[in-house]
């Protein structure tokens, strides 16, 4: 049965594709793709036969394959490491599209927002639909643990989450960019202008750090407090019209009103935002901007380095490793939800470049992770 409805299914879509503004695929294309729809229908068989789970690889192009209850194994401990979902019993979808419209509606009838504004964020009851969780393999991490991604694209919060991204990323780009690496490159040229500056020394050791589900982790009050910190510290009492306590409102909504499926289950994030919305990022900048200061500060008092590229650290050091060790190990007290796991030595991995301090002379080449590395899966007896 299978095999008719995949030739029929074939031999549309070959005629389609002949009758398009393409060129016809040749007889032996049609072969090929014949060939390889049989081969994806075998897999898919085999892989429900076998209770296999089939993902693509965080931060590469791979696939990861395993069963399926190795995989719910570590997204249960997911769930317990972070302690950031609680499920519910009932399905809230409703009362929060409501929750969405009445607040804008509200802030409009204050004038808090203008029309063009309020339309802009707000959601369309058609369309909306709770957000559904997944999770990506960290296979270049000990023990491939996972990262959750939120698919949010129909969210009733998603345009709100929108608009203040589109306004605030900005503001964060421009005050912040001394401190911010945008990739590899920028950060080879920030360490030539350090090495200008005569800093850079046979003994100079290099740090890297990450936060630890920084995106999860995020304390949502504070976060919120943070982010009017933020705008204040920089001059701001409105942002494209809109007051400070008007842009708290709408950053709250997006994060407490975040409810998505897994499974069979329904969820509400009440630890951090979701990563798949896309103030979530601001937001995590924004909160990292408050906790990295003393650090900045730090390093800035003795002519060091300090880049980061959202829960990416790298920094320079001229001191004794136990010192920088001990500052490390003290910023891992700063917030008890911001943990960090860090490296150091002469030569570390940092995004896509691999930098090595060879007697005073910086030495750069590429650097693939390892779950960049080619994958082949194979056959399952």
């Amino acid at each position: 049965m299978t095999a008719t409805i995949l030739k029929q299914y074939s031999n549309q879509l070959l005629h389609d594709l002949n009758r398009s503004y393409f060129s016809p695929l040749s007889y032996h294309d049609q072969i090929l793709a014949l060939k390889q729809a049989k081969k994806v229908v075998s897999i898919q068989r085999k892989i429900k036969k076998h209770h296999l789970i089939l993902r693509v690889t965080d931060k590469g192009y791979n696939f990861y394959i395993g069963t399926e209850k190795e995989f719910d194994k570590k997204v249960q401990n997911f769930f317990q490491d972070t302690n950031a979902f609680i499920e519910l019993k009932e399905n809230p979808f409703n009362k929060i599209q409501d929750n969405v419209i009445h607040l804008l509606n509200q802030i409009r009838a204050k004038k808090f927002i203008l029309q063009w504004q309020c339309n802009k964020m707000i959601p369309n009851r058609i369309k909306c639909q709770l957000a559904h969780l997944y999770f990506n393999p960290k296979t270049y991490k000990d023990g491939i643990p996972v990262r959750p991604i939120e698919n949010t694209i129909h969210a009733p919060t998603t345009n709100i989450s929108n608009y203040l991204d589109e306004i605030i990323r900005p503001i964060f780009d421009k005050e912040c960019q001394n401190t911010t690496i945008i990739d590899g490159s920028s950060l080879i040229q920030a360490l030539h202008q350090y090495m200008r500056k005569g800093l850079f020394k046979s003994t100079t050791l290099f740090c890297t750090f990450d936060i630890r589900n920084l995106y999860t982790m995020l304390p949502q009050e504070g976060a919120l407090n943070i982010l009017v910190e933020f705008l204040n510290v920089h001059g701001y009492t409105k942002v494209k019209g809109i007051p400070l306590e008007t842009i708290r409102l709408l950053a709250s909504i997006v994060l407490k009103e975040n409810v998505f499926v897994y499974g069979k289950k329904m969820y509400q994030q009440v630890l951090g935002g979701a990563m798949g919305s896309s103030f979530t990022l601001a937001l995590a900048n924004i909160f990292m901007w408050k906790w990295q200061k003393e650090l900045v500060r730090r390093q800035d008092m003795i002519g060091e380095y300090y880049g980061r590229y959202i829960d990416d650290v790298f920094m320079t050091w001229n001191k004794s490793e136990n010192e920088l060790k001990k500052i490390i190990e003290n910023a891992n007290t700063w917030h008890p939800n911001i943990k960090l796991e860090y490296k150091i030595g002469k030569s570390l991995p940092f995004l896509d470049v691999l930098l090595t301090n060879i007697n005073s002379t910086l030495s750069t080449s590429v650097y693939h992770k390892p779950a960049a590395e080619p994958y082949v899966v194979q056959g399952i007896h």
